[in-house]
């Protein structure tokens, strides 16, 4: 029987950007080795694209926009390439899998049940949408006739981060090419395997070349030049708050380019005496916590639990903390994998020593795992007698690391969860629904749960608050983001 292992050793990675159609090496010919965090093995060799190779993808993205080879197809021509694409990445689901877990580390269970899935229904539903929205007419008086329809932005910058490489590019890529926008997606410089072959997958599924291009490279090179191009109209990024602040200004300081971002997270879950199923409320939220190794925007790395029931609470969570150690990401039954890095790895293990320092009480976890296999893997942790001014509650960790607060006052604990700049997801566990929808109400962020974490469909917008970010993904609101609005006003008689 054929093993992961044995299907991994026979990968052959190819770092390569897609330009145009066609597998090409950045001009200036420079490289930079690709890591598996599961063992630290080289996986090959990426093109560290830059400027110059940014100029040519654009260049070639406006060619294929002005001439009209995707945007003026119609909608029902777009839907049936956009399903079969969708169609080709479950075809090759198994491929993509591997690549997305020997890329970042992330289960392979999960790769294949989550990520190749959700991609795949993100790409199909976004075709299916597009012939199904409609433009509109204005109540103008009798004698005019204004239009309103929506029309491609044009030339989309997309920049996504490695945590989830091809779930994130499907959000970005599905509404932008359905709407009739031509592409630049620049993966991470951890994670850019899977983005560089879904570009090979689109080509074969008819996405004409130069529709849809893919420059892997860093952050300060090619993410920056994309962001300060003038032919670039749009760019769509998730990642770090810092970094979302910084395209911003790029975009004010080039050709005002529309800039959404989708970006950090503190995520407060609050859990109160009456909640109506304390078994679930532990497990979605040391579920919740420990998935994807805690490299989630939307983890709930903040827990409020009522003075009343927090030591029942964390006895039965604790209980469920072993079945989240580490385990090797190519085997089916691992839950939680690698950091996607060591420089992630020692940015989880500092956040912890300062867990300590603060004086938060450890309860679980705390250390480097699998330390003989040559990867990144830090053990399922959780601090308590945690307060909000410590450092654990406030930064966003992005690892597996759990804050334990208590409260004696739901009121209080909303102040406390809304006391951050991030403002993405939150979630309140109650029976009184008086007491869930005012909380709801209070809770400033994107998505507020009740009574249960990570309800989730493509139908649902994703974002957030404050400095989570602005404009949303997923959902038919997606388009707002890479579409133009325009009236064309018709005098009539």
């Amino acid at each position: 029987m054929t093993t992961w292992h044995d299907k991994a050793a026979e990968v052959k990675a190819d770092g390569r950007a897609f330009i145009g159609g066609e597998r090409v090496w950045a001009k200036s010919e420079q490289q930079f080795e690709n890591l598996s965090p599961i063992d630290g093995r080289k996986l090959g060799m990426v093109a560290r694209c830059d400027s110059v190779d940014v100029d040519i993808a654009v260049a070639a993205a406006r060619a294929a926009f002005e001439d009209g080879r995707w945007a003026r197809k119609s909608p029902a021509q777009r839907k049936r390439v956009l399903v079969k694409f969708a169609d080709l990445m479950q075809k090759h689901g198994q491929e993509l899998a591997l690549l997305e877990t020997l890329d970042m580390g992330k289960p392979i269970k999960y790769s294949q049940s989550v990520d190749v899935n959700s991609a795949a229904n993100c790409i199909r539903w976004y075709g299916e949408a597009i012939d199904k929205i409609y433009d509109e007419i204005a109540p103008t008086a009798a004698n005019s006739l204004a239009l309103i329809t929506r029309e491609a932005v044009g030339v989309v910058a997309a920049i996504v981060p490695w945590n989830y490489p091809m779930l994130m590019a499907a959000w970005k890529i599905g509404p932008a090419l359905a709407a009739g926008n031509s592409v630049v997606l620049k993966p991470s410089e951890k994670s850019p395997l899977t983005a560089l072959r879904l570009a090979e997958i689109a080509l074969e599924a008819g996405v004409p070349p130069g529709v849809f291009n893919v420059l892997p490279g860093f952050g300060h090179e090619a993410g920056a030049a994309l962001a300060l191009h003038m032919d670039v109209d749009c760019i769509g990024f998730t990642g770090s708050t810092r970094i979302g602040k910084q395209i911003m200004q790029m975009a004010g300081q080039s050709n005002l380019k529309r800039a959404w971002t989708e970006l950090g997270g503190k995520s407060a879950n609050i859990v109160c005496a009456d909640c109506p199923d304390l078994d679930a409320a532990v497990e979605a939220s040391i579920g919740s916590i420990y998935f994807n190794q805690g490299e989630s925007c939307n983890a709930p790395s903040r827990l409020f639990v009522e003075e009343s029931i927090k030591d029942r609470f964390l006895e039965k969570a604790l209980a469920l903390v072993p079945n989240f150690a580490p385990g090797d990401p190519l085997d089916d039954n691992t839950v939680m994998g690698a950091i996607v890095d060591a420089t992630q790895l020692k940015t989880v293990m500092g956040y912890i020593e300062a867990g300590h320092a603060d004086g938060a009480r450890l309860l679980a976890g705390g250390k480097q795992a699998r330390t003989e296999t040559g990867g990144y893997y830090v053990e399922p942790t959780i601090f308590d007698q945690v307060n909000s001014g410590m450092t654990i509650a406030r930064e966003e960790i992005f690892g597996p690391v759990l804050s334990v607060l208590s409260f004696t006052d739901v009121q209080d604990a909303v102040k406390q969860a809304n006391a951050t700049p991030y403002g993405l997801h939150a979630a309140v566990w109650t029976a009184d629904l008086s007491k869930a929808i005012q909380t709801s109400r209070a809770l400033r962020a994107g998505t507020v749960h009740v009574n249960q974490y990570d309800g989730d469909d493509i139908t649902v917008p994703f974002g957030g608050y404050k400095q989570s970010g602005n404009g949303r993904d997923k959902s038919l609101h997606a388009f707002d983001k890479y579409t133009e609005l325009k009236t064309t006003w018709i005098q009539v008689g």
